[in-house]
């Protein structure tokens, strides 16, 4: 496990999530220019009222200057008339292009999260980065949005209420801003602890939707062991740890708005007692004192606005930070080395002293060599954590080896582009895995551009229309999260169809059929015939009695290929192999020990003997069957 990262301040926060944002602003500039140029406009409207107060009170009112009273009510409808236009404009062209980047950066971490290696998936959980796509490129909208434009305008309002309240009586201005300055001072100490708090709740968060996705996915694993109440308490405790981090937060969001409600009170107070001295001295009228505590209003409000407007920019910097962490990682596909596309390719595959650790000391493949010529099947058998499925892995490109060099057709994998390689691989799996989507769909998964007659003749090869045709809707049936809808058999069938119409050079069997019924394996084992005529073919296999025709056997153990051969020679050798296959079948181990067919190589310990004219059992098939 990966050491955890250390904390970052909000600086070193913020120097990572700029080249995201400024990528992200750069398209966007004009919209935000103009938007800047409305928040002015909307803000400049905003002041009339407050400023025109003092006129209508010392000259209209105070001087009875009737004739003005007409105009100055006409500005200010005018004014409110273009503060509420500008309002909704800024609404409409800039929430709705916030939502529109939150949709193309959900789509833009997908799309580079699928191109990760396969090392990144084993790191993390499913759920985890299910939250990293939804969930932190949410708080985008704050800072392409109406967020960062009502913050900007809230300082620009400060800044043209200061130029008006120094104009009216600079003593009460000086008295107003020392406490406005403290009150800041007081903000940036709180925002500093705050940012921690909401980049622990993205990590929490994400902790427990991948707990909950895997839980969901597997409620046939909880309820079958009647876990129910387990899981519970495991998603409670995670809710506990996001409750408490809200406490938190909400406990500091709740002091800085009590900071700015006492700097309210004790401005108003101070302003209150300083300016009624001032307009009994003479130096300050009541018009001027009306309009300047109208006026200060917009000098404090940006100060509330920064405890919401700014906790949501200060959030909204988490999420991208965690989201430029994931556009940071390195894509499989980027590699440097990776510069050879391949063509068309014959499947020739070989490894060649090939070692391979997962952790950095640990190997769990040692030294392995082996060939696999075009057209042939060659089968991996041994024990669980044998390092059959890491030799796979890296027949597939998901990892690299250590050492060696795993190459197909004479090219060192490690220097092919997986886009040219990946197109000539098809896998079946074991655990077969369908989308909550059509049979049609699934089956085309492996060649969307394919034909309605390829995809048909391919589900009819592998079998798949003996039981697609029983529906209501035939091939447009839905078959559930993971196709729960269909048997473990129908599953396998539609796995082998998408094989097939993937047309592969290179093909992959890991446990296709061990976990099937007799009668459900009889029904596909044409398909596989049929998708393995002419490819290159990989077979893991516990039930022994499926690999009997492959043209080598290589039996793993501890990392290390430890017998070669066919079935035949490899049983008449007598060795680990021998052992496996007898154990399974419970035959006599000195019955079908037969002298010299084929030519097996076992590549450590001694082998028990032969017994003259004795013959294994036949290889009637390569798939199906028990012992002949």
């Amino acid at each position: 496990m990966a050491p955890p990262k250390p904390k970052r301040t909000a600086t070193e926060q913020l120097r990572s999530a700029f080249p995201l944002l400024m990528e992200l602003v750069r398209p966007r500039r004009g919209l935000l220019a103009f938007g800047m140029v409305l928040m002015v406009v909307n803000r400049a409207a905003g002041l009339v009222l407050p400023t025109s107060t003092k006129f209508l009170v010392d000259d209209v009112i105070g001087k009875r200057q009737i004739d003005w009273l007409a105009p100055l009510a006409l500005a200010v409808l005018a004014a409110t008339m273009i503060q509420g236009g500008t309002s909704f404009a800024l609404t409409q062209l800039l929430s709705k292009e916030a939502q529109r980047l939150i949709a193309e950066l959900r789509r833009r971490v997908q799309e580079h999260v699928g191109r990760l290696p396969v090392a990144y998936y084993d790191a993390n959980k499913a759920g985890v980065l299910v939250s990293r796509i939804m969930n932190d490129v949410e708080g985008v909208r704050n800072l392409v949005g109406t967020g960062l434009v009502e913050f900007v305008g809230g300082v620009l309002t400060a800044l043209f209420s200061l130029v008006f309240l120094l104009r009216i009586s600079a003593l009460l201005t000086g008295t107003a801003l020392f406490f406005i300055a403290a009150f800041s001072l007081s903000l940036n100490l709180a925002f500093k602890r705050i940012r921690p708090i909401f980049r622990e709740r993205g990590k929490i968060t994400a902790d427990v939707s991948g707990r909950l996705t895997e839980s969901l996915a597997g409620v046939r694993v909880v309820k079958g062991y009647h876990a129910e109440a387990e899981e519970a308490q495991v998603f409670s405790g995670g809710v506990a740890r996001l409750l408490q981090n809200v406490l938190r937060s909400l406990t500091a969001i709740s002091m800085m708005s009590l900071s700015a409600v006492v700097l309210m009170g004790c401005v108003g107070a101070i302003v209150m007692y300083v300016g009624s001295r001032q307009i009994f001295a003479g130096t300050l009228t009541l018009g001027g004192f009306m309009s300047f505590t109208a006026l200060l209003a917009f000098l404090v409000a940006p100060m509330f606005q920064v405890v919401g407007i700014g906790t949501q920019l200060t959030e909204a910097l988490a999420g991208l930070d965690r989201t430029q962490e994931v556009l940071g990682e390195k894509p499989e596909d980027e590699d440097p080395k990776r510069t050879r596309t391949t063509g068309p390719i014959e499947g020739y595959v070989s490894f060649q002293d090939v070692t391979f650790a997962y952790e950095p000391g640990k190997p769990v493949l040692h030294t392995v060599t082996f060939e696999a010529r075009p057209g042939t099947a060659t089968a991996l058998v041994g024990p669980s954590g044998s390092g059959k499925s890491t030799i796979i892995s890296l027949i597939a490109a998901f990892h690299e080896p250590s050492q060696g060099v795993v190459r197909v057709d004479g090219e060192d994998l490690s220097t092919v582009r997986l886009d040219s390689y990946r197109t000539q691989l098809g896998v079946v799996l074991q655990d077969t895995f369908l989308f909550d989507g059509t049979i049609r769909e699934n089956v085309a998964f492996a060649r969307p551009q394919a034909c309605e007659a390829e995809i048909l003749e391919a589900c009819r090869i592998a079998h798949v229309h003996e039981f697609a045709e029983r529906f209501e809707k035939k091939y447009d049936t839905v078959v559930g999260e993971r196709g729960v809808k269909l048997s473990g058999g129908q599953r396998q069938r539609v796995s082998i169809a998408r094989a097939i119409l993937a047309n592969p050079r290179i093909l992959i069997l890991d446990e296709a059929t061990s976990s099937l019924d007799s009668e459900s394996e009889q029904a596909i084992q044409a398909g596989l015939a049929y998708l393995m005529e002419g490819r290159t073919t990989f077979v893991i296999a516990h039930r022994l009695s499926t690999i009997r025709r492959a043209e080598q056997i290589l039996v793993v153990e501890n990392g290390r290929v430890t017998e070669r051969g066919t079935h035949e020679s490899l049983y008449a050798l007598g060795g680990r192999y021998y052992d496996l296959y007898t154990r399974q079948h419970g035959i006599d181990a000195n019955l079908f020990l037969a002298p010299g067919e084929g030519d097996a190589v076992a590549e450590n310990g001694p082998q028990r003997p032969r017994v003259a004219g004795a013959t294994p059992p036949s290889a009637a098939s390569f798939l199906g069957g028990g012992v002949a």
